[in-house]
């Protein structure tokens, strides 16, 4: 075996060259970092234009620059644009081609600017405007919630807790419930924009330039509030991928509850929902199935918000100031988080807008599980005087008789009810049916169906103003 040969098996038959090979496979993040190309032109463009006015470079070279630049953007929107991995990444592979484009010119662009200063401007631009796109996502989900909330706020079903029957609410109330969660993602969405809304370029390496740019020029024409204010911080910094993956992750637990919930609710067990065929898949063996392969999948996906999040602050855990190379793995995880959170709002806003909702079974579902018992024991305390302990054993009490007979709490004979507490009386049944009981939450928040429709008008409002 010659030396070669025996130098290729000892680096693995993939890679024949050997440890070059190595190199450029590990180096190179133009694979995944390719789709930052309208950041980085954007950027360049804004670059250009800062060093020209203050003549740093020339005029005429800055205008060669941006015939170049948009002449580079015009070929990967084609598809005609050649990417390279010896380039490395989509920085270099820009920098080359606009060197060919317009020869020595191209050179004067990278005057001011590090490749450090230049993917922080660029990851941030593209992740400012992907957590705008989602907030957009957001307000649809949000919408189509309240729609639902609107046409059901007196749908009756049961609320849980353990997943045990506790007190009737409305459907529309619980959908309620949901905007309210999704309205916390806005929030956090818009948070994160408000933090990370600060452009890092003009950094250079780490520690500024000594050429006279104008940073906050560049970052108004890059939509930034103001440009970062430490050179060390604005390349090392990758908060906001952090919180991207953060937001996500939280969104995600969110779509995962419900979806969780919309497998549970097409069961034939409960039969609250039906799902359209739009979101779900039959069985390839079993011709009555209707699986909900829709929400399980966003349930899934969430896996994947939470495993990016740990990754990212795993890579970031043990890194010294400034920039260091493991910062490149970021972007996958970005990436990937964001086009799963885009499939997830996708399936679920569509989900929710489009399944039936079974009125007759919530409402059958609610009666049970002596879901009024909360009721029985409210009127002990507010008719009978008795301390809510107290009411809380006597309704215990009832509900055992009503286990026993094998009934419910308001078909509970007089006399027996009595004979737990003589306090009790005829007007006991007012308060034991699900109609009553939901009327009777009225207070703030609560289920009772007005109460769901001011909540759907104050909801509407806060969107309509955001």
């Amino acid at each position: 075996m010659n030396e070669k040969k025996a130098s290729n098996q000892m680096w693995g038959g993939r890679f024949a060259s050997g440890p070059a090979a190595i190199m450029e496979a590990i180096n190179a993040s133009i694979g995944f970092d390719r789709k930052l190309y309208a950041q980085d032109i954007e950027a360049s463009l804004a670059h250009s234009r800062m060093l020209a006015k203050q003549a740093i470079i020339s005029a005429g070279d800055q205008e060669r620059i941006a015939h170049g630049l948009n002449t580079i953007l015009k070929e990967i929107q084609s598809g005609a644009f050649k990417f390279s991995a010896q380039l490395e990444d989509i920085h270099m592979n820009i920098e080359a081609r606009l060197a060919e484009l317009i020869g020595p010119a191209a050179g004067r662009l990278h005057t001011a600017r590090s490749r450090n200063d230049q993917v922080a401007v660029d990851f941030r631009l593209w992740t400012k405007s992907e957590l705008q796109r989602v907030a957009e996502v957001l307000k649809g989900l949000i919408g189509v919630f309240l729609d639902r909330a609107e046409e059901h706020a007196a749908t009756v079903m049961p609320g849980f807790t353990h997943l045990q029957t506790a007190q009737p609410v409305t459907f529309g109330h619980h959908c309620m419930a949901y905007v309210e969660m999704f309205g916390r993602d806005l929030s956090r969405v818009r948070d994160a924009v408000d933090r990370l809304d600060e452009s890092p370029l003009g950094a250079a390496a780490l520690a500024g330039t000594g050429f006279p740019i104008d940073r906050h020029a560049t970052a108004k024409a890059l939509g930034f509030r103001e440009p970062t204010r430490n050179s060390i911080d604005s390349v090392s910094d990758r908060d906001f991928a952090l919180e991207f993956l953060a937001v996500a992750s939280i969104c995600g637990t969110h779509l995962s509850r419900l979806a969780e919930e919309i497998v549970i609710w097409s069961t034939p067990q409960f039969g609250f929902v039906k799902l359209s065929d739009s979101f779900s898949t039959g069985s390839s063996i079993m011709p009555q199935k209707k699986n909900p392969d829709a929400a399980e999948l966003v349930r899934a996906k969430t896996g994947r918000l939470n495993g990016h999040l740990v990754a990212l602050l795993t890579v970031m855990k043990g890194l010294p100031l400034a920039y260091s190379k493991d910062m490149q793995e970021d972007k996958e995880a970005v990436f990937d988080a964001a086009e799963s959170l885009d499939l997830m709002l996708a399936a679920m806003t569509g989900m929710v807008g489009d399944m039936e909702i079974d009125a007759a079974a919530m409402k059958k579902a609610a009666g049970s599980g002596h879901s009024t018992a909360t009721d029985l024991a409210d009127w002990l305390v507010r008719e009978a005087g008795l301390p809510f302990r107290e009411a809380h054993h006597v309704t215990g009490r009832a509900v055992a008789l009503a286990e026993e007979k094998r009934t419910t709490l308001a078909k509970l004979p007089l006399d027996e009810l009595m004979a737990i507490h003589p306090g009790i009386t005829r007007d006991i049944y007012s308060v034991l049916t699900i109609a009553s009981s939901v009327r009777s939450r009225a207070s703030y928040g609560g289920t009772a169906p007005a109460q769901v429709r001011r909540q759907v008008k104050a909801w509407r409002r806060r969107l309509a103003k955001s």
